[in-house]
């Protein structure tokens, strides 16, 4: 389309060639005005007028009824429960009638909302001036005006149904997210993320059985996924080897099996990084001090999973002694026990202490001090 001031709107071609224009725009623009205001049927008669309102209240009872099917098959059905459905074939239960109640819901507030305004709520054209951003003080306060004169145009006063029904469904929808809030987060993690392996062997019912107090005793570090103990001298300085508990994984070698359930949940919690520095490398500090002492001969053992938000810590810059996670680029500083020197982390990488035993190996003398990972709400 192109404006011509002496010939006003002309069409291009597009299959015509190049042309050029003269880059003219008229002085002032047509007001093109606004069609004629059609009436709607709720506005010339009272009585469409009510039966848009049972319409409307009928939408809202529609999202009441979706909202109370949550909440009973909420609590009626298993998540174990399936049923038979044509077409679907055999699904849970409790997904198909969470899924129908939550929609319903959902489904009545909206189709109710928009009858209500296409029928009843006010529906005259306005056009509206351009004028500078900021409105005047009286305007303002005309626009405060017309703000609280809404309900009595909205006619919510005049239409209890619709304002009970409206109340009833806004109000009961949002217990189904507060159910869900409440009930299905299941139960809090007390000190689960303070006890791993290296505190001892799963007993099978959330607990451990503590290892013995001997170096023999101890559980030996073993390589991910080889489950292979590793000697002292196998630690060469700036190598880095991902460990486990011995007994978490299956040896190959010796025929052992490893834990028969909870493997992934054990593994993310005792995961830990072993990596040997030059022991003048470590930082005269209490953390570096303490760092030294916890290992053995410049070999030393932090949890894998970052203080952050629990993601593996996953780069060692040798030439730096710098821990990295890559989620958040938290950075830890090996050298002082790994204190937080960069990113959003709070806390050090906990420590686990190690020795060796009688045939070289590297053992933990002691599982964490505190709870590996991200901080929550029991430890703040």
């Amino acid at each position: 389309m192109s404006l011509d001031n002496s010939t006003g709107s002309s069409t291009i071609r597009l299959d015509e060639g190049h042309h050029v224009g003269d880059g003219g725009l008229p002085e002032r623009f047509v007001n093109p005005g606004l069609p004629p205001h059609v009436h709607r049927m709720a506005d010339e008669s009272e009585k469409a007028a009510k039966r848009a309102e049972r319409q409307v209240a009928s939408l809202f009872m529609l999202s009441i009824i979706g909202t109370v099917i949550f909440l009973v098959s909420y609590f009626a059905f298993g998540v174990e429960h399936r049923t038979w459905v044509p077409g679907l074939g055999t699904v849970s239960t409790s997904n198909l009638l969470l899924g129908i109640g939550l929609g319903l819901g959902l489904l009545g507030i909206g189709l109710g909302a928009v009858h209500w305004a296409k029928t009843l709520m006010p529906d005259a054209e306005v056009v509206e001036e351009r004028h500078p951003m900021r409105s005047s003080d009286a305007d303002r306060h005309a626009f405060a005006q017309t703000m609280r004169g809404g309900g009595e145009q909205s006619q919510m006063f005049r239409r209890p149904l619709i304002k009970a029904t409206l109340g009833g469904a806004l109000g009961l929808f949002s217990v189904p997210l507060l159910l869900q809030l409440v009930g299905s987060l299941g139960p809090l993690p007390k000190n689960e993320l303070s006890l791993t392996m290296w505190n001892g062997k799963p007993d099978g019912h959330g607990g451990y059985i503590p290892y013995g107090s001997a170096l023999a005793d101890r559980p030996r570090l073993v390589t991910d996924p080889e489950a292979m103990p590793i000697r002292a001298s196998d630690v060469t300085i700036g190598s880095v080897f991902h460990i486990m508990p011995e007994g978490l994984l299956p040896n190959p070698v010796t025929g052992e099996d490893g834990l028969e359930h909870g493997v992934l949940e054990e593994k993310g919690k005792a995961a830990v990084l072993l990596m040997r520095l030059d022991p003048k490398d470590f930082k005269d500090t209490e953390g570096g001090r303490k760092a030294l002492e916890w290992g053995y001969q410049g070999i030393v053992a932090y949890s894998k999973i970052c203080t952050h938000v629990g993601c593996p810590v996953g780069l060692y810059e040798r030439t730096t002694h710098h821990l990295l996670c890559p989620c958040h680029q938290s950075t830890f500083d090996v050298t002082d026990d790994c204190r937080v020197i960069f990113g959003p982390a709070k806390r050090p990488l906990p420590q686990l202490r190690i020795d060796v035993d009688d045939e070289g190996y590297l053992v933990a003398t002691q599982p964490f001090r505190e709870a590996v990972g991200p901080s929550f709400w029991e430890r703040g």
